[in-house]
């Protein structure tokens, strides 16, 4: 029922899902999640945050690595889109495992939703 909620395709011509830039193989070690992701970011239309969350198989539950929050998009006591500040949804974060497994990204669109990617990782 919850997998209902999160989305795996981006919606009309706008970017959601988000993407996990990572090679199929690492040697142990750490890997590197994220990469720009062109969005609307406006007061109105914005990426609010991104998750990222690891899962050995076998293991019942994932692991959480890593939680960004983004928090500007234009705002001020001006009103909405007035501001020269703005948030990027772009987030790096870097893990060691010795495990293979499955890396998972959520993001969260504050007008269209939840939205996931996976992509599997292979430790030699």
């Amino acid at each position: 029922m919850a997998d209902l909620i999160l989305q795996t395709a981006d919606w009309k011509a706008e970017k959601h899902v988000p993407v996990i830039d990572a090679p199929d193989k690492i040697k142990k070690g750490e890997i590197k999640v994220g990469k720009e992701i062109p969005h609307p970011n406006t007061a109105e239309h914005h990426i609010k945050s991104i998750e990222v969350y690891f899962l050995v198989p076998g293991e019942k539950f994932p692991i959480q690595v890593a939680r960004f929050e983004f928090n500007t998009h234009g705002e001020s006591v001006k009103g909405p889109n007035t501001s020269t500040v703005y948030s990027e949804p772009e987030a790096v974060t870097f893990f060691r495992t010795e495990r293979s497994g499955a890396v998972l990204a959520i993001s969260y669109c504050n007008i269209h939703g939840v939205w996931k990617n996976t992509k599997d990782i292979e430790v030699e």
